[in-house]
């Protein structure tokens, strides 16, 4: 299938982020979000990364130029219906997912596949609410997308073998490596990753060692770029509290049980660096 068209839903951090690598790639990217000052922010992010190439002499102004008109900006869903790929990059919410999906369905042409940036959330579920699950797969990007070369490509129960190649290759374009993963809690990376995040959190909370302790610990004795609890403060601990529940949840194993001191910090609002408070204490 020939994609040259890509709409990207939800204009944050990642949805971002997707945006501006489909449009270093060479498509047109139609970036939607439900505010048009939450449009103007990721596009101002975009812009904010490509100057930063430019500035190192990695890009060219011209290449950028390009790339920044390859962008539409889009406050209605509606636009979906002159794009190939719906990729949604909207909060990690079940309910706010499948009724996204459930109007694209509605909208788009026959041909159209719509992927989700879901992290930890069941592609099949997701599918279960459009007429077409055969067209519907899990693209889950890495933070931040422009630098991590990861994509893992999950298959829901019902995704067409033709489906699952059509985003390999487009990932491909994007420079990104894909790796095919089954539909299971959390997927590979934050079913690993999500655990050590909250058992180090256990490990705080137990009074083992201070929180820069762990990090060190893990930073030089395990050679981690990042300490798991400065980790958690970027992700944002709102998400990996959700994680571990939607990996709780759907395990119904105890060993995915959150830690109760980061339940107290999302309760408190202490959601890591996009509050200016979580482990650590941001400027």
């Amino acid at each position: 299938m020939n994609v040259k068209k890509i709409m990207v839903i939800g204009a944050g951090q990642m949805g971002a982020g997707i945006a501006q690598v489909c449009a270093q790639a060479g498509y047109s990217v139609v970036l939607n979000d439900l505010k048009q000052e939450f449009v103007d922010r990721g596009l101002a992010v975009i812009n904010k990364n490509l100057s930063r190439q430019v500035e190192k002499a990695r890009l060219t102004q011209q290449q950028m130029d390009e790339f920044i008109n390859n962008l539409i900006p889009s406050t209605n869903i509606t636009d979906a219906t002159e794009v190939d790929l719906v990729i949604e990059a909207a909060v990690e919410n079940m309910e706010i997912k499948t009724k996204i999906f459930k109007q694209l369905d509605e909208i788009v042409p026959d041909h159209v596949i719509l992927a989700s940036n879901t992290s930890s959330l069941p592609i099949t579920e997701i599918a279960a609410a459009t007429n077409r699950p055969e067209k519907v797969i899990g693209m889950h990007f890495m933070n931040p997308v422009p630098v991590m070369k990861l994509v893992e490509i999950i298959r829901g129960l019902a995704t067409a073998d033709e489906v699952y190649q059509t985003i390999e290759d487009i990932t491909k374009t994007l420079n990104k490596i894909p790796v095919e993963v089954n539909d299971f809690p959390g997927f590979v990376s934050n079913r690993i990753l999500m655990p050590m995040i909250n058992e180090a959190i256990f490990t705080l909370y137990e009074g083992v060692a201070t929180k820069e302790a762990i990090d060190e610990v893990m930073k030089l004795g395990m050679n981690h770029p990042m300490g798991p609890l400065t980790l958690a403060d970027f992700i944002g601990l709102d998400t990996c509290l959700y994680i571990m529940e939607t990996l709780h949840e759907g395990f119904g194993d105890d060993k995915y049980r959150p830690c109760p001191l980061l339940r107290k910090y999302v309760k408190a609002g202490w959601l890591g660096k996009k509050t200016g408070r979580g482990f650590y204490v941001y400027e």
